[in-house]
């Protein structure tokens, strides 16, 4: 492997295809200082001296990819994730993944500058690339208004996740959600949700206990697919009246996804966040005679037992009516999950997915006809950069860009296997997978950090990124309708004839 020194200094990618979401040409990409210089033809730049040749002949040279959604160390249900920020950001390069998005999620009734501040103390001294972090709004108060303001200000904020799930521990109810959306349109943030009904989900796993449902397949049987397409629509329709811009975590169902298509399609301001667990395996695992097996594949919402989800998630993708693909990396080993050996309330929510999804994404995207390169590149990182005002910076290879660039292999295959993979767990939903298209070289900030299955990373190497509001990819047409489209009085004569004078008192 190349030095650091040398390596992040003068980098030449020669002779791959250069995709980006809207072209794909074959030329050269010259970086320099971390940074993007010159993107064409058979470049040569000087002097040749100290340049590191990279040979992407017959492979691409994509922007590094951008998931949206990880709980790296996030502690939650009794336990902590496995996967630090190390070995979060570690395996998200082997992957080909230059950036995640994690959250910062406070208790209720907790600061949320403080949630904000240690997530990042955990983070900045671990992450091996870039990383920025979303902020959990699990209540509501004048505080909570105040400090999402000072966070947008101050902190580089620009997006809040509200849970309509989790009752008595996250949820927050319809009146929270308006006055939580509402202070995201005037900061210029992107309001998030998790939707499902928390309410139903409570009621459905006592009805599941009751009747001796105790096992992985009660966690999908108490929060089937209605509850999620519900929220989804209630998330929606708030989020509307206010003309707030909603980005929907997690889609993991048909009727979820027909919700925000069908909302997308009438002209709603909304975005769909399908992950690789739900386009790339299915909730029939949850019935495995293996109680590990079908434990390790609980995450809320539940992937589902209609065994073409993944398909029809996939199709949507490669169509735009859902945008962006991230992963909710949030891994328990089979200890963890163990947790709930005799209660499934109890097994920790969640799976992997940092580590393969851009290999998932173009096996059962690109691979299968779905989808093309530059769709690819679009849904697993250019629209990540523009929703979340990243871009150009992040998620386009072009002059002035941050070399964060992958040389990827279309032809080449690598079967998924929790012995091989590189995250912490003893487990990997994908396990046996094979998929077409591999990472072969990994960049970040213009560092050599992942070749040929080898690491040149250093803890703490990566930057937190910080997002400015009012990114214009989303609010150019929020603006616009609050200027043309508010509601004005009709103009009439007033009223003057007789008034009833004996108003009616209750009995």
């Amino acid at each position: 492997m190349p030095s650091q020194t040398v390596a992040q200094q003068r980098l030449l990618i020669k002779g791959g295809k250069v995709v980006n979401d809207d072209y794909s040409v074959a030329a050269d990409v010259y970086v320099e200082d971390g940074v993007v210089q010159q993107v064409g033809p058979n470049l040569h730049p000087k002097p040749p001296t100290g340049l590191l040749v990279l040979d992407a002949t017959n492979k691409l040279v994509i922007p590094g990819g951008i998931d949206t959604h990880t709980h790296m160390q996030f502690p939650f249900m009794g336990s902590r994730s496995k996967d630090d920020f190390y070995t979060g950001t570690k395996a998200a390069i082997a992957g080909g993944t230059t950036m995640i998005i994690d959250f910062a999620i406070p208790q209720k009734g907790c600061s949320l500058i403080e949630a904000f501040d240690t997530w990042k103390s955990w983070a900045d001294p671990k992450v091996c690339c870039d990383y920025a972090l979303h902020v959990g709004v699990t209540w509501w108060s004048n505080k909570v208004k105040e400090e999402m303001k000072s966070l947008v200000q101050s902190k580089g904020v620009n997006s809040f996740k509200m849970f309509m799930a989790y009752k008595d521990l996250y949820m927050v109810n319809d009146e929270e959600l308006y006055e939580a959306f509402s202070q995201c349109k005037e900061l210029g943030a992107i309001a998030q949700v998790h939707a499902e009904n928390g309410e139903l989900i409570a009621q459905g796993a006592k009805k599941m206990l009751a009747m001796g449902i105790t096992g992985p397949e009660g966690h999908e049987l108490c929060r089937p697919e209605e509850v999620e397409a519900e929220a989804t629509q209630r998330a929606i329709t708030i989020a509307n009246v206010i003309n707030c811009p909603l980005f929907v975590v997690h889609v993991m169902s048909k009727s979820a996804a027909r919700v925000i298509t069908n909302a997308r399609r009438e002209g709603k301001v909304v975005y769909g966040e399908p992950i690789a667990a739900s386009l790339g395996t299915d909730g029939t695992n949850y019935w495995n005679k293996d109680w590990a097996h079908a434990a390790g594949h609980v995450m809320g919402p539940p992937l589902r037992p209609d065994p073409s989800t993944p398909d029809f998630l996939m199709n949507l993708l490669a169509n735009d009516d859902l945008s962006v693909t991230g992963t909710d990396n949030c891994t328990f080993d089979t200890c963890q999950k163990a947790l709930g050996k005799d209660d499934f309330t109890k097994i920790p929510n969640g799976v992997n997915g940092v580590e393969d999804r851009m290999s998932v994404v173009w096996e059962k995207g690109v691979y299968s006809g779905k989808m093309d390169e530059n769709r690819f590149v679009a849904v697993t990182s250019t629209n990540a950069a523009k929703i979340f005002n990243l871009y150009p910076k992040k998620g386009r290879i072009a002059v002035g860009s941050d070399a964060d660039i992958v040389i990827w292999d279309p032809k080449a295959t690598r079967t998924i296997s929790a012995q091989t993979h590189h995250q912490a767990n003893n487990f990997n939903i994908f396990e046996g997978m094979v998929c077409h298209g591999v990472p072969v070289t990994t960049i970040s900030r213009g560092k050599v950090v992942y070749e040929g299955g080898t690491f040149n990373v250093t803890a703490g190497e990566g930057r937190y990124v910080s997002r400015p509001p009012f990114p214009p990819y989303v609010y150019k047409r929020v603006r616009q309708r609050d200027q043309v489209c508010q509601p004005v009085p009709v103009k009439r004569a007033p009223y003057t004839d007789a008034v009833s004078a004996t108003p009616i008192t209750p009995q």
